[in-house]
């Protein structure tokens, strides 16, 4: 009924899908390899829970409990320490550069009886714990009118102590030199006459 060539193509698509059928089948027929042999079977005696894989750590005794206070007290002291040296420094600082200590250092300078037991260029001796600077012990108060001063001096012979004192009865008048010497380390007493500390009492507060 159909013309050759128009069924032609029709055996063509069946031999094609007949090659396909047959493939796939020899795919499913090929042998495969033998399944492995299965793991033996573990069996627990316990719980299935697993158990810990590392030791605990040992219990061990607290360290032994420090005070804090201890401490506490050693920075206050040290600082309260610190306080106090850094007033005394300042409070030496303004008895040295008062009037009344110029004055004092001029009259030594001046003096011939302290130049021949301490020697020439008569200065301050100076304090090791202070860089260089001295020592003044006592106290300046001017506006209060009380002076009373001791400190050290050197020359190129030798060195000794001044002992200087001097107060003002009432605000306005003139200061009263009371005590003006110096005690040389050999024993010498050096004794500032009236006259050469008559200068001082025209220091006024």
């Amino acid at each position: 009924m159909f013309p050759q060539s128009l069924a032609r193509p029709t055996t063509a698509l069946t031999q094609r899908n007949e090659v396909t059928k047959l493939s796939r089948t020899f795919a499913n027929q090929l042998p495969r390899p033998p399944p492995k042999a299965l793991p033996p079977p573990e069996t627990f005696s316990s719980t299935s829970r697993p158990r810990q894989y590392y030791s605990r750590p040992q219990p061990r005794d607290l360290p032994p409990y420090r005070r804090a206070w201890p401490g506490l007290l050693a920075v206050c002291v040290g600082g309260v320490g610190a306080w106090a040296a850094f007033l005394a420094y300042a409070a030496n600082q303004e008895r040295l550069s008062s009037s009344a200590m110029r004055r004092v250092l001029s009259e030594l300078r001046e003096n011939g009886d302290v130049r021949a037991v301490l020697g020439d260029a008569v200065r301050p001796e100076p304090a090791w714990y202070l860089n260089g600077s001295p020592w003044v012990y006592g106290s300046v108060k001017m506006l209060q009118g009380n002076i009373d001063i001791s400190f050290r001096i050197k020359g190129h012979k030798g060195a000794g102590t001044v002992y200087f004192t001097s107060i003002r009865k009432a605000r306005g008048e003139p200061f009263t030199t009371l005590r003006f010497k110096v005690i040389a380390d050999d024993g010498s007493v050096i004794l500032l006459p009236r006259e050469t500390t008559a200068a001082h009492d025209e220091v006024r507060a």
